[in-house]
């Protein structure tokens, strides 16, 4: 969560930005896809008014040694595309997001996060990846998908998730977009099962035009796969799809789907240790800057406040919010306008939970109290969807000098009190605590005589399945043998 809290029309970028795909040119691709071949002038445009947004909804666009690495392995694969001949034709964006994810719009514009870099093992994954995604453009799955995209705006996987399973497909659906509309966690369109299999084919393509080894699509694939089932693990759920394969679905399936189309044979450069100097100490999970979340505790030492979700409840840290997901409800954490008053800061996010035409959401009254030293104002409302009533809160906290923030969160009927706990651990920090959040590392090691998987994955900075955390960021098993000189992944302070 950023220190300011801004409200982005991403859909609206979005549709604007894929729109142009219909102006291009097209030439036969892999199983009859049409491909572009060119980038017009008009997609160029639109992809530079798009991408400012883009790049900051994803905490944004990371600089130094890292980025440039990562922006020559993009251009080199996008080239492959055949969209242009100029390296200075595309923008390649390493993004500073927390978030397993990559996209590309029409334009030339390339996109992987930080997080997602760092679960890859070798540079061939990073370009399979990214070239899947250029895929998508070439393609022009965008601008076939755009009728969805325009019908069902684009939003964040929880938003998706809360105003499906909880608020149904009524009206007041709306308001699980407006808590829930974390651009970071889902961004890129759906596309078909066709459609990937396509995007996959054309970037196994680029991989062999570039010289690497082809099958590191299918080894990529399979790594999301297994850090997704972890990710549900460790939070006790039982979703199977990862972050940024949320969008490319069937992972299982497309590991076997690419290892076929690459030929289990094949050979290729792959650049393991190349690419493991190039994005060592990239910073893993939070930034500080944007708030760390450990385990249940959210700590921001910019904001100088911290929080702690209820138990069975788990966090998610966004570029504009924080969302808390449990079984018996939904939460965000968030920031808006302050002009002193609580009773108005209140009443303007209610109104902001639903959009224009909408019934409005009004709590029947509004209490006062304290919470550790801060005036706090909240109130409850109810609301009747396709899913039955539901309680919407909103819990307001005045941190004086003009700065406010709130919590909105959605129960059933009666059951908005599953937040109390989090409601009452608002707190402010000290200079010393906050100057005590470090950010996490990605650390390169070469393996020493003696060392384990279970001894070097001591070394990580968590107290939760370190093992299981070491083993998926490095695509071993726990079988694994280690050789003297090998080189392995950390995460740590």
């Amino acid at each position: 969560m950023k220190t300011t809290r801004r409200k982005l029309a991403l859909g609206s970028a979005l549709a604007m930005s894929t729109a142009g795909l219909a102006g291009f040119a097209g030439v036969a691709g892999p199983a009859g896809a049409q491909a572009v071949d060119s980038i017009s002038a008009s997609d160029k445009a639109q992809g530079a008014k798009a991408n400012p947004e883009l790049t900051a909804e994803f905490g944004g666009r990371l600089t130094g040694p890292q980025a440039t690495y990562v922006e020559s392995v993009g251009k080199t694969i996008a080239l492959q595309s055949g969209l242009s001949n100029a390296r200075s034709d595309f923008t390649v964006t390493l993004l500073n997001s927390p978030v397993n994810n990559a996209f590309a719009i029409p334009g030339g514009y390339i996109y992987v996060t930080r997080q997602l870099t760092a679960l890859m093992n070798n540079e061939a994954e990073l370009a399979g990846v990214l070239g899947h995604e250029v895929g998508h453009v070439a393609a022009r799955h965008s601008n076939k998908r755009q009728k969805a995209a325009q019908r069902n705006s684009i939003l964040g996987a929880l938003g998706s998730v809360l105003s499906g399973a909880i608020l149904g497909d009524s009206g007041f659906g709306r308001i699980g977009q407006q808590i829930f509309s974390q651009g970071s966690q889902l961004l890129t369109l759906r596309f078909s099962r066709t459609q990937e299999l396509e995007a996959d084919k054309l970037g196994i393509t680029y991989l062999r035009r570039a010289g690497y080894d082809p099958r590191a699509m299918s080894t990529v694939l399979e790594s999301l796969a297994r850090q997704n089932a972890l990710e549900s693990q460790l939070r006790g759920s039982t979703s199977q799809t990862p972050e940024w394969a949320s969008t490319h679905p069937d992972p299982a399936s497309r590991v076997r789907d690419a290892l076929v189309q690459a030929g289990a044979n094949a050979t290729g450069t792959t650049n393991r240790d190349k690419f493991l100097a190039g994005i060592d100490g990239l910073t893993y999970d939070d930034d500080p800057r944007q708030g760390i979340v450990d385990g249940r505790k959210f700590t921001h030492p910019e904001l100088r406040l911290a929080f702690d979700a209820p138990e069975g409840f788990y966090l998610v840290n966004g570029a504009k919010s924080v969302s808390i997901t449990g079984q018996s409800g939904k939460a965000e954490f968030s920031s808006a306008s302050f002009n002193g008053n609580l009773d108005t800061y209140v009443a303007n996010v209610f109104a902001g939970l639903t959009g224009s035409g909408q019934p409005g959401v009004r709590p029947e009254s509004l209490e006062s109290t304290t919470v550790n030293g801060l005036p706090a104002r909240y109130g409850v409302a109810t609301a009747q969807t396709n899913s039955g009533t539901m309680d919407v809160a909103v819990f307001a906290y005045d941190f004086g000098n003009g700065k406010a923030y709130h919590f909105v969160t959605i129960t059933q009927a009666g059951g908005a009190g599953a937040f109390n706990t989090m409601f009452r651990s608002m707190r402010r920090i000290t200079a010393a605590q906050a100057g005590s959040v470090k950010p996490r590392r990605l650390s390169v090691v070469s393996v020493k005589a003696g060392d384990t998987v279970r001894s070097l994955s001591s070394r990580m900075a968590y107290t939760d399945a370190p093992l299981d955390r070491f083993l998926v960021l490095n695509g071993l098993q726990q079988d694994a043998r280690l050789t003297p000189g090998q080189k392995v992944k950390l995460v740590t302070y």
